[in-house]
């Protein structure tokens, strides 16, 4: 444990810093509630604290250090004291509100985090912890509980609730965002005590994704600048991946307890509770730098990826961004196959919403009808075994608009309607992650619904997560639909950049092909078209494009020879299913179909 430092003020008062938990709650619509009746809700608030909230807190350690009209600041010993205290308080509100009619009922919001703060002689507790604690208790939702990631780190194994990943939240004036955590949310009518949520079980939440922790690169030269250096490459990629929304990325100052020690991958893997590991060293000549990275499983040691990276430290910060780039792109695949690889060697009698996910992915990369078929049955068994699985969800919106352009599905309308609505609540379940943003964008823009919408998801998910080459290639299709051709070229060629060797490769290369065939570029739309359908000869959509493209360059035998191709796959292909695809501009309608009907597609 730190132990507390002492100052003074300038007045003379003394100063504690020292390590707390600090719980911060409110009252949910209280200016709502005291305007329905002022009298009666401050007496039951008064009542409420004698008779529950000082009690609940002093049970857990707790010390109430101010109270404001509509709620209070209390610090504990620990998180898990504080995160029970929190979640008793919520267990007792439904029976004390029995009988109240929804507009009378006292709820409370609740915030949490772990963090340095400063007690003056008078008992008052101030700084960033304080502050950081009553910001999430502002985001948080009605009975739930906003946890930081510093606190949630301290209590993530030993949680039994479910647990929502809120990503990196800008709160008021706090300088740097802080990653946050939901617990609950709605409120829990006849939970068991408090301390049977906080037990040796893991959440539903955190036991579907992997887990990671990027530990302190070592330097080689021994230099404090080079030190400097390695931290400030290592944050970064902390940062990044935590952006990585399937991906539980362990904390800075969790991970970095490991700074100058001797590492042992399996040791450290049980202490942090993570499958896997990033671990690496800097090697500074002059102006040159080398960076060596590796991921390490756990439990085996196994490494599952190595690199290096070179580098002149004329412009660092320039060499650090790029770094941390490369790095993060390198990292995601490399983890999702080992976890593709780990739910495949499950017993199929043993599968979770997870693993079922995780298996949808190669027999949708395989881009074949038999494999979206496949997929889409694996998806459908996750979403019933959790409805509210965002990523479950946002998949099968993405199989089942892609099994609707490939004419892969009985009933068009149906599909592409049950596709939005699938990416409508992956949205709100988890609003904060790029890949699901990037992917209800996608889906909107292409079965022609929320258009405007689609621009506002593409944007967010960019400025979420730039390095993801998923989110720049389904973003792509959002600004080709749009008719930004340019914008579109952008990120596609971008995205082919990030991850040249990607099992969905042919998804950024079809994007780009469209957006040339759109910028009136068609030589390029037959080249890489024909690449695509060397290396996917089931994708009908490019078969299409690559027909028209040679009919506005006047090669006639070779669009109708596309035609016949595409016709021997897709025996429904015809000008009116094709006038149903959605552009935002009709002049794009119109030179894609003038191009198809001159390459001879039948009406």
């Amino acid at each position: 444990m730190v132990s507390p430092t002492f100052s003074f003020t300038e007045h003379g008062m003394a100063e504690i810093r020292k390590i707390a938990a600090i719980l911060a709650a409110d009252v949910v619509g209280f200016s709502r509630l005291t305007n329905t009746d002022e009298d009666g809700t401050l007496a039951r608030l008064r009542a409420l604290r004698s008779e529950h909230l000082d009690p609940t807190v002093a049970a857990h350690h707790g010390r109430e250090f101010k109270w404001t009209g509509d709620g209070f600041l209390a610090e504990f010993r620990s998180v898990s004291d504080a995160v029970c205290c929190a979640l008793d308080i919520h267990a007792a509100m439904p029976d004390r509100n029995t009988g109240l009619p929804a507009d009378r009922r006292i709820e409370f919001r609740i915030g949490i985090h772990l963090g340095e703060i400063i007690e003056e002689d008078d008992g008052d507790l101030m700084g960033d912890g304080v502050n950081i604690a009553a910001r999430l208790e502002s985001i948080s939702a009605p009975n739930g509980i906003c946890i930081s990631a510093a606190a949630y780190d301290q209590v993530r194994n030993r949680l039994n609730h479910d647990v929502v990943d809120l990503g990196e939240r800008d709160l008021k004036n706090i300088q740097r965002p802080v990653r946050a955590y939901l617990i609950g949310g709605k409120a829990n009518h006849g939970s068991a005590a408090a301390e049977r949520s906080i037990g040796s079980a893991t959440g539903r939440s955190q036991a579907e994704r992997p887990s990671l922790a990027v530990l302190p690169f070592k330097n080689l030269g021994g230099d404090h600048e080079t030190d400097y250096f390695a931290d400030g490459i290592v944050e970064d990629i902390i940062t990044a991946l935590s952006r990585t929304r399937w991906l539980f990325v362990i904390a800075r100052n969790s991970s970095f307890i490991y700074k100058g020690r001797p590492v042992d991958a399996r040791q450290v893997g049980h202490e942090l509770g993570v499958r896997y590991l990033v671990e690496g060293s800097i090697r500074k000549a002059g102006q040159r730098v080398r960076i060596s990275g590796q991921l390490i499983e756990a439990a085996t040691g196994r490494h599952l990826w190595a690199d290096r990276f070179d580098g002149d430290l004329a412009d660092i910060f320039d060499l650090q961004d790029r770094i941390t780039a490369s790095v993060v792109v390198a990292i995601e695949p490399s983890v999702r196959l080992a976890e593709i690889e780990r739910a495949q060697r499950k017993p199929t009698d043993n599968l979770d919403a997870y693993d079922l996910l995780l298996r949808a992915l190669p027999p949708i990369n395989a881009y074949t009808r038999e494999g979206f078929v496949e997929a889409e049955t694996l998806l459908r068994r996750a979403v019933a075994l959790d409805p509210a699985y965002a990523e479950a969800l946002a998949a099968l919106a993405e199989c089942l608009v892609r099994m609707t352009l490939n004419g892969w599905v009985a009933n068009k309308s149906a599909a592409t309607a049950e596709a939005a609505d699938l990416a409508a609540r992956a949205v709100t379940l988890d609003p904060a992650n790029a890949t699901i943003l990037a992917i209800a964008a996608w889906a909107y823009s292409t079965v022609g619904v929320r258009f405007e919408q689609s621009l506002e998801l593409a944007d967010r998910a960019l400025a979420i997560h730039p390095n993801s080459v998923h989110v720049r290639s389904f973003c792509g299709w959002v600004y080709n639909y749009f008719g930004e051709s340019l914008k579109a070229i952008e990120q596609f060629e971008e995205a082919r950049r990030l991850s040249p060797i990607d099992p969905k490769s042919y998804f950024p290369m079809l994007g780009l092909a469209v957006a040339h065939f759109f910028a009136g570029h068609f030589e390029e739309t037959v080249a890489i078209t024909g690449r695509i359908l060397a290396e996917v000869p089931t994708h009908n959509v490019a078969r299409r494009y690559r027909a028209a493209a040679f009919a506005h360059l006047g090669r006639l035998n070779e669009a109708r020879a596309a035609i016949v191709d595409l016709l021997q796959a897709q025996p429904s292909s015809s000008l009116r299913n094709s006038r149903s695809s959605v552009f935002r501009d009709q002049r794009m309608s119109d030179l894609y179909i003038s191009g198809l009907e001159k390459a001879g597609l039948p009406e």
